[in-house]
């Protein structure tokens, strides 16, 4: 499938979008004051040792030191021995016996800072490419657990042949399973070389120094995004295309040689009306072509989307136009899969069809399109009620989640209470209120549609609630606040 990708750069967002045939098919966010430290890698200097903490303060040049626990202390395994193993067989040595004040020493941040805490250290580095780790001070060749077990020791013996014997070990990741050798071998290559810039900054560089940090959404492009369909790479900024035609043309040169600065007036993005496709990923409701329509419903635990003809009528019988639809519908749900990256357990109700052929057409176009998705995915046939089962492999937040939040009003429900229905809360609110305490007046302050609802339609309520209680009752609009806000002041 030929694409483009284009890349819109700011110093505060990179945004990256592929492109076929003219629509967008993924997007990609990356903000910089959101980029955490994990998988940076420093030459800190040792600040102080605690051993009655086990731990040692390692200042790396941030505001506060980072924290060095000394489970977190790698030492070599024993010849033939994996880390693994080497940790379990011997005693720990306490770290005042491994590390002392005033040391350099170098270290991979293994956990984001947090309040007033200083980072998480590690001792042992780990490299991520895309589909290896490479743990350059350890031998052993390992594969993810989520690759079932059957396949796991053919993986690890392909992984053997091709680490060769130049050291370090290397994980083979979940989505490196179906990958050729061509590809686990470039990506190999490309955490060898990072391996050796790491160690010669690290004799280069002084202490409190920052040696390696995990790549920016725009070198993952060339790493992870480029293909053979891939035509061209489009830059906005000189000064980034720059810096990514250096990398690329160090670590991945047939990607660097597809890029290109875009230097027309119009922003990139409006080239294809990207902006407008990003609005529309995050709505409920997609229109489809023919008139048809997709509501899409993400929750904590799954994603639901159900197929629904809308205004189409254009074919001969009724029959037929739930199939188009569906087709359509098909094609529509891989896209908005991959646009809005959902992930986890998705249910899909296509319109119900009452041929077989018909059936088997609508999932074979569905399972076709999702063929297409870089993401591993599963679908399953129609379940009795009708509905077909799949699942997408979470990546990274989802679009909404990245960004969106939940709205402040209706806190994530998607609906508020009726003007009404506040109304009638604070009727009992009065009362309950009216037992308790023995004010002159209550004053009601609640939003202009409640406070209109009071003085039109329940003004008659309003008033035998007064005589009820026995005090008089004011109102007050306040345009600030929500439908369903208000207060009740005693006076």
């Amino acid at each position: 499938m030929q694409q483009d990708i284009l890349i819109n750069w700011s110093p505060q967002e990179t945004r990256v979008a592929i492109v076929e045939h003219g629509a967008v098919q993924e997007l990609h966010v990356e903000r910089t004051l959101e980029r955490g430290l994990v998988g940076n890698v420093y030459l800190g200097k040792v600040a102080r040792v605690l051993p009655g903490m086990q731990s040692a303060f390692i200042d790396i040049g941030l505001e506060r030191a980072a924290f060095l626990h000394v489970a977190d202390v790698w030492h070599p395994p024993a010849e033939g021995e994996s880390l693994s193993a080497s940790r379990a067989s011997q005693p720990q040595i306490p770290i005042e016996k491994q590390v002392f004040e005033g040391q350099s020493l170098m270290v991979q941040v293994i956990k984001d800072p947090i309040g007033t805490k200083g980072a998480r250290l590690s001792t042992q580095i780990s490299i991520a490419g895309r589909l290896l780790v490479f743990l350059p001070q350890d031998d052993h060749i390992g594969v993810s657990q989520k690759i079932p077990t059957a396949q796991r020791d053919e993986l690890r013996n392909r992984m053997q042949k091709l680490a060769g014997k130049e050291g370090g070990g290397f994980i083979l990741r979940t989505n490196g399973e179906d990958a050729s050798d061509t590809e686990l071998g470039d990506d190999i290559a490309y955490l060898r070389k990072a391996w050796a810039r790491i160690k010669d900054a690290a004799l280069r560089l002084p202490a409190q120094s920052l040696l390696h940090q995990d790549l920016s959404l725009l070198q993952r492009v060339l790493r992870d995004l480029v293909g053979e369909g891939t035509q061209t790479i489009r830059v906005d900024s000189r000064e980034q295309f720059d810096a990514l035609k250096a990398f690329g043309s160090e670590f991945m040169p047939a990607a660097a040689e597809k890029l290109q600065h875009y230097k027309g007036e119009r922003p990139i993005f409006d080239l294809y009306s990207i902006d407008e496709e990003v609005a529309k990923a995050l709505a409920r409701r997609v229109e489809l072509k023919s008139g048809g329509y997709l509501i899409v419903d993400q929750t904590e635990a799954l994603t639901t989307v159900d197929v629904n003809t809308g205004g189409f009528v254009g074919a001969r019988n009724f029959d037929d136009t739930i199939f188009k639809t569906n087709l359509e519908a098909a094609q529509a749900i891989a896209r908005q899969l991959r646009l809005r990256n959902l992930g986890g357990i998705i249910i899909v109700d296509f319109i119900d069809m009452a041929r077989e052929d018909h059936r088997e057409a609508v999932l074979g176009e569905f399972r076709k399109q999702l063929a297409r998705d870089r993401v591993k995915t599963m679908a399953g046939g129609f379940s009795q009620l009708g509905l077909v089962e799949m699942t997408r492999k979470r990546t990274r937040e989802s679009l909404a989640h990245m960004l969106c939040e939940p709205c402040p009003t209706c806190e994530g429900k998607g609906i508020v209470k009726t003007p009404r229905s506040v109304a009638y809360d604070i009727f009992r609110e009065i009362l309950r209120e009216a037992r308790q305490f023995n004010p002159r007046e209550f004053r009601v302050v609640a939003s202009p549609k409640v406070i209109e609802l009071f003085l039109d339609e329940e003004s008659q309520h309003l008033a035998g609630l007064s005589e009820f209680i026995g005090k008089p009752v004011s109102l007050q609009s306040e345009a600030a606040m929500a439908q369903e806000q208000y207060d009740i002041v005693l006076l």
